[in-house]
């Protein structure tokens, strides 16, 4: 379900996806409005659920995460206790980014950020002994063309 958005809203969003640091009054002044109408606004946003949680955005790189691997996961499993044993080993890894069930020859696509290929292998190894699964293709990506957490408004 979707929450009615005015541009009013549209810009306070942009500037928090931008810098979420901001102080009120630095939010304020870019969207031209005063703090308080703009504080009503983004606690009406939060209890609507369109602001989630507010977090730092860090560089992986830096911090010597330097491979990131596509896993493609096939399954013959699909059965619910399968599923909910698989998820539950995803969610427990914070290697994984991002993981994603799809519609199409592969079941599920995961997002994994690790320090090099040994370290990959790791994860892999881990996880397969935990769940069974079919086939797996990881794919290391050379570079990261795009990526950002901004929504389009």
């Amino acid at each position: 379900m979707s929450v009615r958005l005015d541009d009013m809203d549209r810009k306070i969003l942009a500037e928090l996806q931008e810098d979420a640091s901001q102080s009120l009054d630095e939010i304020a002044r870019k969207v031209g409005s005063s703090k308080t109408p703009v504080w009503n606004r983004i606690r009406k946003l939060k209890e609507a659920g369109v602001i989630g949680r507010q977090t730092a955005i860090l560089d992986p790189e830096a911090l010597g995460l330097e491979a990131c691997f596509f896993v493609l996961i096939r399954t013959s499993e699909h059965e619910a206790a399968w599923q909910k044993k698989f998820l539950k080993a995803l969610r427990e890894r914070p290697e994984v980014l991002e993981a994603h069930r799809l519609a199409g020859d592969i079941d599920y696509i995961v997002k994994v950020r690790v320090k090099n290929a040994r370290a990959y292998d790791t994860f892999y190894q881990a996880l397969i002994s935990e769940v069974k699964i079919h086939n797996v293709t990881a794919l290391l990506s050379m570079e990261e063309i795009k990526s950002t957490t901004l929504l389009p408004l």
